[in-house]
């Protein structure tokens, strides 16, 4: 029997907390690491609503992942943003991280949704 993707998360997200006890994580988006108190989460690098539920995720910073999922649609995340080089390589993600690169560590804001985001 497999397990539900409920017990997988919770066990990645076990393992991913045993192993930021032992050494801070790295955020592979801006490179700065992620300190047990910050905000974080798991990005799927195929959204799930395109098929990416079992694929492959990231621990990004909260204010990384909700920069990503503000400025771009699903479709476009999953065409042609669905790995980390394609998205720091994006300007407007690369704007980004030259100005999240300047913060602490555990730094956290807000995210609005960029204007021209698409559907």
């Amino acid at each position: 029997m497999r397990p539900s993707a409920s017990k997988i998360d919770k066990a990645i997200a076990a393992a991913e907390d045993a192993a930021a006890r032992r050494q801070p994580l790295i955020c592979p988006l801006c490179d700065r690491p992620i300190p047990p108190d910050a905000k974080s989460s798991r990005h799927h690098l195929v959204p799930r609503l395109k098929g990416g539920t079992h694929l492959g995720t990231v621990r990004l910073h909260q204010i990384c992942h909700s920069a990503i999922h503000a400025r771009f649609s699903e479709a476009e995340l999953a065409t042609r943003l669905s790995d980390i080089d394609s998205l720091k390589a994006d300007p407007e993600i690369a704007d980004f991280v030259a100005w999240v690169k300047t913060k602490p560590p555990a730094f956290h804001a807000p995210t609005r949704r960029t204007r021209k985001r698409g559907a």
